[in-house]
């Protein structure tokens, strides 16, 4: 998989086979404990997770910044605001 080398993720979780709601409150958790303005690479699988948890991060005030189809599953970066 590549990455955009603009968007290189700090940390990566990967929680395909997670189902909803299970993966948005881990990866708000695990988004929790990094530092304000790091980025997380979080890989989810196709369906309900990618369709519900980047709208779900979005509206608890971080920052989906790039979803990429990886075949099988989905990369999503997101962003632990700097003011969180």
């Amino acid at each position: 998989m590549s990455v955009s080398p603009f968007l290189s993720p700090d940390a990566q979780l990967d929680l395909r086979g997670t189902p909803c709601p299970i993966n948005f409150v881990r990866t708000k958790l695990y988004l929790e404990k990094m530092t304000n303005g790091s980025l997380l690479e979080v890989w989810l699988d196709p369906g309900e997770p990618i369709e519900q948890v980047p709208d779900s991060l979005t509206m608890a005030g971080y920052k989906v910044e790039q979803i990429t189809d990886c075949s099988d599953y989905f990369s999503l970066l997101v962003r632990r605001p700097v003011s969180a």
